[in-house]
């Protein structure tokens, strides 16, 4: 007996045709062409912009900053004075200012002791607006 012979059909390899993917750009490009050309232009709508006003010649009300060292000094403004000036100090500044603004200090070594206790005082004389700064600067600066 003889063999039966099938035939296997050669496979065709997949081509990818450039003419039609060409014709298919081409036409995507002229229509985005003409879609823009077709567009209005877009209308701004007007906007008036704040002008900054010039600076004023008044001075910004200047802070008083109260430094306390590790040795127990205390400097009013790189003035050295003693801690039981601190509340009349603080209480004619309050008066002599509209809008009173103290900065506490320390140096590296101030003593945490110290320090609260210049606060309490500056509460005390019901001064609203004071900071503690919490980078340490060189005694008296």
């Amino acid at each position: 007996m003889e063999g039966i012979k099938v035939k296997i059909p050669v496979r065709k390899k997949a081509r990818i045709e450039i003419i039609p993917l060409i014709d298919v750009i081409f036409f995507l490009l002229a229509t985005f062409v003409l879609f823009t050309l077709s567009l209005n232009r877009i209308q701004s709508v007007p906007v008036d912009l704040p002008i900054a006003a010039p600076p004023t010649a008044e001075k910004p009300p200047e802070s008083v900053t109260i430094q306390v060292s590790g040795d127990g000094a205390i400097f009013w403004n790189r003035e050295l004075i003693d801690m039981n000036e601190v509340p009349s100090r603080i209480a004619y500044y309050k008066t002599q200012t509209e809008d009173p603004r103290i900065l506490i200090a320390g140096d590296e070594k101030a003593r945490f002791g110290l320090t609260v206790a210049v606060l309490d005082q500056v509460r005390k004389a019901g001064i609203l607006k004071f900071s503690v700064e919490t980078r340490t600067r060189p005694t008296g600066k």
